[in-house]
Order: C-alpha cells, then structure tokens, then sequence
C-alpha cells in the first residue's frame, strides 16, 4: 500500500492556509488537516459559501479548530487584506489550491487575464506577502495544486495576459505552467532554508471546475458531456486532494518535486498506489523562463520577495 491520508503525522500547534477551500479539493484538504489537529483557515472568495463550508467541517470534524477568511485571488486589495489581516500569526503550511479553468477571456480587478491572474499572480502575491511568517515556521512548506494539463501550453512571456489571442484551455494550460515555474523558482530560492515549496495535480477528480466552463461559455451540451464525463471517469475528491495532502506533511518531500495520486496514471489504482512523482514538460523546469516569470510577476503585482 502507498501513502494514504491515514499516514498524516499529528499536526497540533501548526496552522495552514487552504485557498479555495469552500469545496472540492480544497475543502477535503482543510478538513483532513484539521482532522489531524492543525489550526486551519479556509480562504473563501465568498462568504455564504465559505461560511458553509466551515459548518459542513464543524460538522464532520467536530474538534477541529477551523476559521473562514475572506480571499479573492482575482483582486490583488483582497490578497492585501488578507495578509494584513493575518499579520504575526504563525503560519505553517500554504495551500495554493483555488483555480479556474478553461473559463472565457475575463480581466481580474486589476487588469489581468483571469486564469492567469487567479491561477498564478493571486498566488504569486499571497504567497510573498506571507513569506516572512513562513520563514518564521521551523518546518514550513508551501503547496501549490497545478494540473497535468499544463502540457497544453508554455507561458508566453511576451502576453502573459493572452492580448493577441485566447483560447480558454491554453490560456489554462499556461497557468498551470506557470505555477510550476513558480514552483521551481521559488525552491530555487529557498535552498538552504527550511521552508520546501512544492507542486502537485490532482488528477481527473470531482470538481466544479469541469463543468463551470462549459457553464459560462454558455454551452449546455458541454456542461451535460462535462457533468457525464466526471460522473463516469473522476475519483472522488479525496483522491485528487491526497496529493496536496502528501505534499504539506509526508516527510521527505523534495523541494521543486511534482506530485500526482499514482504513479500508474491520473486515478488512484485501486488497493493502492498512492501518491508519487509525476511527469512534467521540460520547459516547467527552464532556469531562465522561471527567473523572467518571476521578474514578471513581481512587476505586475507590486509584491517584492526578500528571498
């Protein structure tokens, strides 16, 4: 048997962060930590939806100690709030969870091609907001959920904001590199300190992003084949969050690593498998790309490192 989320250590007296985690992925990642004793906030663009989730993990994990917090990674005053907020607390683990895909062209508050600007910049920006509190973790890591499908396009860092073009699914594809990049850059600078920054994809599992697309491009024929498609082929999301799971509190995990659930493809093998290295595209590993991507999202958000 591989690893399952049974193996999770004992995490009393550390706190994680888990955005998107009103559902799906998200909310089976805050409730598993939570299971297992860490202080956990569920970072929520919406309040309704972000307050039930809280009762739905009150409800299953009557122990935990959980919050809701107000994030909307597609307005950089939002991902601002949220760290002043948050101020000197300790913080141990990161979850970059939240996600779109494949939705049409739409600019964030602040100008910025929605996939990228949530999949990445909104990240990018929460993520070096909160460093210091990370740095200040004696075992801390940060966790970023991309997608098999970043193979479907490099970045363009000449349009990062797909200006001359958009296709929906490139347009994620890129994103989903570009946490990748963001990944390999950030492990880059963290060598020698005590903080790994890691990537994982959940594999084809349930989630309302299969089918929210379809849903604003306004096709219900590839809403129906979505719904059909995820009902017959996706794990349940307990699968797709094993990875994220993995990634935050196995020991051993390697800075820059790239974790999938399994190793003999997308889905869990039944009896076993678990979690493993998976394959990714030679240009997520590109010195130069990752360094300019970094440059980039530095200037866009306004947000710079100190490492």
């Amino acid at each position: 048997m591989g690893w399952t989320v049974r193996d999770i250590p004992d995490l009393k007296g550390r706190t994680a962060v888990v955005t998107g985690a009103n559902s799906g992925l998200g909310y089976v990642t805050a409730r598993e930590l939570a299971r297992r004793g860490a202080r956990v906030a569920l970072a929520c663009r919406s309040q309704d939806r972000g307050q039930a989730a809280l009762e739905r993990l009150f409800d299953e994990v009557p122990e935990a100690r959980a919050e809701m917090r107000l994030l909307d990674l597609a307005d950089l005053a939002s991902v601002r709030a949220f760290a002043v907020e948050w101020g000197e607390r300790r913080l141990d683990l990161l979850i970059n969870n939240a996600g779109l895909m494949a939705v049409p062209y739409a600019r964030t508050a602040d100008g910025f091609e929605m996939q990228f600007g949530v999949n990445h910049l909104g990240h990018f920006a929460l993520t070096g907001l909160l460093i210091d509190r990370l740095l200040a973790s004696p075992q801390a890591r940060v966790v970023t959920v991309s997608s098999v499908l970043h193979l479907l396009a490099n970045v363009d860092l000449r349009d990062l904001n797909s200006q001359r073009k958009y296709g929906r699914w490139v347009a994620y594809g890129r994103s989903k590199t570009a946490n990748l990049l963001f990944t390999h850059e950030l492990a880059r600078r963290l060598r020698g300190r005590h903080v790994v920054a890691a990537a994982v994809h959940p594999g084809f599992a349930r989630s309302a992003l299969h089918t929210r697309g379809a849903r604003l491009v306004g096709s219900r024929l590839q809403e129906r084949l979505a719904r059909l498609g995820t009902r017959l082929f996706a794990t349940p999301p307990e699968a797709g969050a094993t990875p994220s799971l993995y990634a935050a509190t196995a020991p051993g995990v390697a800075p820059g690593s790239f974790t999938g659930p399994g190793l003999l493809g997308p889905r869990v093998p039944r009896g076993g498998g678990g979690p493993g290295d998976a394959w990714r595209a030679p240009w997520t590993r590109n010195d130069v790309a990752a360094a300019q991507l970094w440059d980039a999202s530095e200037e866009l958000t306004g947000v710079r490192w100190g490492v």
